[in-house]
């Protein structure tokens, strides 16, 4: 776990509260643009930051992202422009962890090891790639967290943080239900029960019970993110 990732938890447990997780694309709709909205979200309340590395087919991402990533590499972004952005809100900003969300090919065409150094020089704390499955943890998640840096590829829990977890599994009453990780972070699922906000289709819903059984209060370093839709 980087410092300032520890530095944030530590801060917000103290505090009694979970994290705010927000996203962008780096990119969108342009570089000058993006990065003026990435300076300002710590300024807005965003206590972590997933910065979107831009994809030509981002498959595990819902319509919104997607035209995103369309429209940042439409306007020149690259994976070396992100990584420059990053280091320019650095400039300014030292505290705020900034976590890279994306696909592995970029990185791959990149070079994995060129990627790293240059990741953590920029001051990259975490990676999420969703389409490198644990069966291929030697390409990058071993050299990320060697490296120094958290790491969450789908359906796996290599992050060092415990983070809420989307569990798809019914419990006896028929209710899907969100759940606290009691490993070492969450899978990041791709949504084939559920959307980028964690939304279950209609046909995988199960009827809740009429009373709930108290909840337990549960100590741990929790992450509140939002996702993006398009409207109706």
């Amino acid at each position: 776990m980087t410092i300032r990732m520890y530095r944030r938890f530590a801060g917000l447990n103290g505090g009694g509260r979970a994290a705010l997780v927000t996203f962008l694309t780096a990119g969108d709709p342009d570089y000058d643009t993006s990065l003026a909205i990435l300076e300002a979200l710590p300024k807005a309340g965003a206590d972590v930051i997933e910065l979107g590395m831009p994809f030509t087919d981002p498959m595990a991402d819902g319509p919104a992202i997607q035209a995103s990533s369309l429209r940042a590499l439409k306007a020149g972004q690259t994976l070396k422009r992100t990584l420059a952005m990053t280091r320019a809100f650095r400039q300014a900003d030292d505290a705020t962890p900034i976590v890279l969300m994306g696909y592995y090919n970029p990185i791959y065409i990149y070079g994995v090891d060129k990627f790293l150094a240059d990741a953590t020089s920029a001051g990259v704390d975490g990676l999420i790639v969703v389409d490198l499955p644990p069966e291929e943890d030697e390409e990058l998640c071993l050299p990320a967290l060697k490296a120094g840096l958290n790491f969450t590829g789908r359906a796996r829990e290599h992050v060092g943080l415990r983070l809420l977890r989307l569990d798809h599994r019914h419990h006896r009453h028929g209710r899907s239900r969100y759940r606290q990780g009691r490993r070492r972070g969450r899978p990041h699922q791709a949504p084939h029960q559920a959307s980028s906000r964690g939304r279950l289709r209609r046909e995988d819903r199960r009827p809740r019970p009429r009373h709930r059984r108290g909840r337990r209060r549960r100590r741990g370093r929790l992450g509140a993110g939002r996702g993006i839709e398009t409207k109706p």
